[in-house]
């Protein structure tokens, strides 16, 4: 009874948080898109998703720009700028486009040539749905025109369906994100949780009577730009913005100190991370006892293996890994721990049909996710096998993992994770270094004679 209470007094406090917020008159309305309008066609930053090149064409026949191909353009950039900055976005943008110009290209793409174009964005999910999203609207022949169509399509949700709709085709529909919350609680000083669903909605519904009939699209985006540039979450340029006169956070900030704009929207504690731990073996296989760390004319691989279809960095390459408990991660049980990896993910078994020639602790190195915070301590480590690179290969009951040698030449062109990739560099440092131990002699097990 207790927590229905709580509940109960949180969703009344929400509601009357909220229930007091005007709409825009239509005055203010006018007014408001006809500043933004004027304020953006002279100010919008010349980005390469706002003019498709010249050459792409529509869907079924990519011969010319038409509307198809703008959405196309859209849809791929507003993908990548989610949770990504602008300068960030351009370069990978670019090449993206270049690789594959039409959606019927990126249609025939493999999932494995997406990631390797993606790497290094972060959030890989957004590629594989477009990916996914693009094999689907070919396979229906047309491109979704309306914002309710869009939604139906994996990975498109309110905002990329409001962003598309509006920006190719013109429709008169919202477009929500980060930067236009920010624009809109401050316009009407919204002081409730900006992730709570009721006042999602009410942005959403602010947003919407705002959206100007004959330019819609432009609006969006200057709506869009305005809080990306002027309307900043700490540092806002007021004097300059072309709204400010209908700003009431700006208007209740020059009557009193205590009020300032940057109290909008409130500021939402964040989800405490999970800290894992793993412990990661850069595996290296050579067939040459001497010289192991010599990248000049000596056969060597290394060993990666793929991340499962789901989850976090689904679909990935990286190296062996074990996640293991914070307590456990001395170094005897992280190797403890490796070993049994890959004796039963390989039937690498030290000692009986492979050498270790070098293994060495590298460092450690911490990766933040959304929501985790993984401690990665790295080795190096350094084997012949007892019948070559065809051991490897000889065992057809490996179905559990997938898994690939690559050599250094290949694993430097290879779109590998931001972590994985600095886990990589981290070895090839380390290997510069040339200060090296032996390893110690690993003892063979003695064989029953049962």
């Amino acid at each position: 009874m207790a927590a229905q209470k709580r509940r109960k007094s949180v969703a009344v406090a929400i509601l009357n948080a909220t229930d007091d917020i005007e709409d825009f008159s239509k005055s203010e309305t006018l007014a408001i898109r006809s500043s933004l309008l004027r304020w953006y066609d002279e100010n919008n930053r010349d980005l390469p998703w706002r003019t498709p090149a010249v050459g792409a064409g529509s869907l079924l026949t990519p011969v010319k720009v038409d509307e198809e191909q703008r959405a196309y353009v859209v849809w791929v950039s507003e993908v990548m700028l989610q949770q990504t900055r602008v300068p960030t976005v351009m370069g990978y943008f670019n090449r993206w486009m270049e690789k594959w110009p039409t959606i019927r290209d990126l249609s025939s793409a493999s999932l494995e040539e997406v990631n390797e174009m993606w790497a290094g964005l972060g959030y890989y999910r957004r590629a594989r749905f477009l990916l996914e999203g693009a094999k689907s609207i070919v396979d229906e022949g047309k491109f979704p025109r309306s914002a309710s169509e869009l939604r139906c399509v994996k990975g498109i949700g309110d905002y990329t369906a409001g962003a598309i709709a509006s920006i190719a085709f013109n429709e008169v529909v919202p477009v929500v994100d980060g930067n236009v919350v920010r624009v809109i609680t401050r316009l009407r000083t919204i002081s409730a949780n900006p992730k709570e669903a009721g006042t999602v909605k009410l942005i959403w519904k602010l947003t919407r009577q705002l959206v100007d009939p004959s330019r819609p699209g432009d609006f969006n985006q200057a709506l869009m730009e305005l809080g990306a540039t002027l309307c900043s979450s700490t540092n806002p340029s007021c004097s300059k913005c072309p709204v400010s006169d209908h700003c009431q956070a700006f208007l209740l900030s020059k009557k009193s100190q205590k009020l300032k704009v940057t109290d909008y929207p409130t500021k939402v504690a964040k989800n405490k991370q999970r800290h894992d731990f793993a412990a990661v073996s850069v595996v290296e296989i050579t067939e040459f006892d001497d010289q192991i760390l010599n990248d000049n004319g000596q056969k060597h691989v290394f060993l990666l293996v793929k991340r499962p279809e789901n989850g976090l960095l689904a679909g990935l390459w990286e190296f062996p890994s074990v996640i293991m408990d914070e307590g456990s991660m001395n170094q005897c049980m992280r190797r403890k721990e490796i070993d049994k990896y890959l004796k039963k993910s390989f039937k690498l078994d030290i000692g009986e049909n492979c050498k270790v020639m070098l293994r060495q602790d590298v460092g450690e190195y911490v990766h933040v996710f959304t929501h985790i915070r993984l401690q990665m301590y790295v080795e190096l480590l350094v084997l012949t096998l007892k019948e070559g690179l065809a051991q490897l290969s000889s065992d057809e009951d490996r179905s559990e993992i997938t898994w690939k040698c690559v050599d250094g030449s290949s694993i430097r062109k290879m779109g590998l994770s931001s972590g994985v990739r600095k886990v990589y560099n981290m070895t090839q440092d380390f290997k510069e270094q040339g200060v090296f131990q032996k390893p110690s002699k690993v003892p063979r097990k003695r064989r029953s004679n049962n």
